[in-house]
C-alpha cells in the first residue's frame, strides 16, 4: 500500500496527518508552540518552533504508524498564511516571523496605497492594503529595522519555510502567494509593477508553483530528523483555506464552506476570477490550477475562544 503526509503550519501548532491512498487517516500527531505579543497589536512566533514542530510530529507518525518510509510517496504542507519569515546570506532565520494577525503596519498599509494606488493594487492584486498581507510588514522591517532588511536575502511564508527546512529549496505556491499582496492574482506571478513601486528587490521572492507540483525533495539531513525516506516528494501544497476547501471537496463552481480556527471564514470556489472593486472580500488564487477562490475573513474566532479557555 501507498501513503501520503499532510503537515499544516498552524497559528497554535502543527499538525501532520498519514493517510493511505483510500484516505483513511492511519496516524496523526500535534505539537503545539507560543505566539509571543511584545507590544500591543504585535503577533509573532518563532520559525524555529514551527520546525522542530513538524519534525517531532512526522517523527511521531511514522513511528506510530509502523509504515516504511519508502511506501510514503509525497508530501504535502499547509498553513497559517501572510507570516512574514526572512533569511539571511546564510539561509538563517533573521527575526521571529510577524504572523497573519499582527496589527503593526498601518502606516505601511498607507505608504503601498499611495505608492501603488488604491484602485490600481486591487486591480493587480485583488485586495487593498490590509495588515495581515505579508508585503506591508516587509515594509515595516525596511522602515523600523533597516539593519534586517539589509541582511535579507529571502522572503518566505510559514509553509515555505518548512518545505526548505525539508528539501533545501525555496519556493511558494499560488494559493499562500496571493496572500502576500506582491503576487498578480490573474498572472499568477509575481507582480512586477508592484514589486517596483514598492522597491522590493524581486530576488528576494521564491519562484511560484501550483499547489500540486512537485517543488523539491526530502533531503538527507532532514530524513535523518523526521523518518521520511530522502527523495520522497514535497508538492507546493496550499494556504490554511484553499488546502481546506481541497480536503472538504469545495473545488468546482457554486461550492463553500465555513470554518471556525484560529480565525473565522467563509470560502467560496470559482473558476473565473472575480474582483470587488471596493475591496470588501479577498480574491486569491485556489489550490485548483486555474481557478481562484472569493473569501471573507474575521481575525479573532477561534482565537477568541483560545483566550477565554486560557482566562477562565
Amino acid at each position: 500500500m501507498e501513503y501520503l503526509i499532510g503537515i499544516d503550519i498552524g497559528t497554535s501548532g502543527t499538525k501532520t496527518v498519514l493517510f493511505d491512498d483510500k484516505g483513511n487517516v492511519i496516524s496523526h500527531a500535534l505539537i503545539e508552540y507560543p505566539m509571543y505579543q511584545p507590544h500591543n497589536g504585535w503577533a509573532e512566533q518563532l520559525p524555529t518552533d514551527w520546525w522542530q514542530a513538524v519534525a517531532g510530529t512526522l517523527k511521531q507518525v511514522m513511528t506510530k504508524s509502523g509504515v516504511e518510509a519508502a511506501a510514503v510517496r509525497g508530501i504535502g504542507l499547509s498553513g497559517q498564511m501572510h507570516g512574514l519569515v526572512m533569511l539571511d546570506e546564510n539561509n538563517e532565520v533573521i527575526r521571529p516571523s510577524i504572523i497573519w494577525c499582527d496589527q503593526r503596519t498601518a502606516k505601511e498599509c498607507a505608504e503601498i496605497t499611495e505608492k501603488v494606488g488604491a484602485a490600481r493594487l486591487i486591480e493587480i492584486t485583488a485586495n487593498p492594503a490590509l495588515t495581515g498581507f505579508t508585503a506591508s510588514k516587509i515594509l515595516w522591517v525596511r522602515n523600523n529595522e533597516p539593519e534586517n532588511y539589509a541582511r535579507c536575502r529571502k522572503i518566505l511564508l510559514p509553509k515555505d519555510y518548512i518545505r526548505y527546512m525539508l528539501t533545501g529549496e525555496f519556493a511558494t505556491e499560488v494559493s499562500d502567494a496571493s496572500g502576500m499582496q506582491l503576487l498578480d492574482i490573474g498572472a499568477r506571478a509575481w507582480s512586477d509593477e508592484v514589486l517596483a513601486k514598492l522597491e522590493i528587490d524581486k530576488a528576494l521572492l521564491a519562484p511560484v508553483y501550483e499547489s500540486p507540483e512537485v517543488s523539491g525533495q526530502v533531503s538527507k539531513s532532514a530524513a535523518a530528523l523526521t523518518g521520511l525516506a530522502a527523495g520522497t516528494p514535497v508538492v507546493g501544497g496550499a494556504g490554511d483555506n484553499a488546502a481546506a476547501a481541497v480536503g472538504t471537496g469545495v473545488v468546482s463552481d457554486g461550492q463553500a464552506f465555513t470554518t471556525i480556527g484560529t480565525s473565522g471564514v467563509v470560502y467560496a470556489h470559482t473558476s473565473q476570477m472575480h474582483i470587488d472593486p471596493a475591496g470588501r472580500v479577498h480574491t486569491f488564487c485556489c489550490a485548483v490550477p486555474g481557478c481562484w477562490h472569493i473569501m471573507g475573513v474575521t481575525q479573532g474566532a477561534g482565537l477568541s475562544l483560545k483566550w477565554f479557555r486560557d482566562n477562565f
